[in-house]
């Protein structure tokens, strides 16, 4: 398990402390919904929400080929994925930087496939085989990216707020 250089940065509440990496990690394991972020060749910014999991240290997604977050990432692999709730008085906001790397080993889109499964309870299920996501009932096939961070940023509101870097 990699451990990150963990900091309360200066933009932080002078009560406020440096929210533990546990907790910052926990927050990507129960996340259901991330938003990415990507850029488009000609320089415009591209967001749009993705389902992910978070197994073996990283955020996993699946999209379809034809995506424009696909063209995005084959020119430019750097992302940053957002999650976190739209509230103010509470909660814990993430935001991870780092670089998506398509996965088309089965042996690990498997345990990825597990990981969506059980997430979900089953309302996401697929099949690793031939270096993709292939839907259980046969309707379509997704290729899998997975983000490993580089850096992590935990955004703490509520009675002091505090911003967090995870350097890794």
């Amino acid at each position: 398990m990699r451990s990150p250089e963990t900091i309360l940065t200066k933009f932080s509440d002078p009560a406020a402390s440096a929210t533990s990496w546990g907790e910052t990690e926990a927050a990507l394991e129960k996340a259901e919904l991330f938003w990415i972020s990507t850029v488009r060749t000609d320089g415009r910014p591209h967001v749009t929400p993705v389902v992910a999991v978070w197994v073996d240290e990283a955020i996993w997604f699946a999209t379809g080929k034809a995506e424009q977050k696909v063209a995005n990432m084959r020119a430019n692999p750097q992302v940053v994925m957002t999650t976190g709730c739209n509230e103010w008085d509470g909660g814990l906001d993430v935001v991870v930087e780092g670089e998506a790397v398509q996965e088309t080993e089965d042996d690990a889109l498997g345990r990825v496939t597990g990981a969506f499964a059980a997430r979900w309870d089953g309302r996401w299920k697929w099949d690793a085989r031939d270096g993709a996501f292939q839907a259980a009932d046969g309707d379509g096939e997704a290729i899998v990216f997975r983000v490993t961070p580089a850096r992590v940023w935990a955004h703490s509101k509520g009675d002091s707020f505090g911003e967090t870097r995870h350097q890794f």
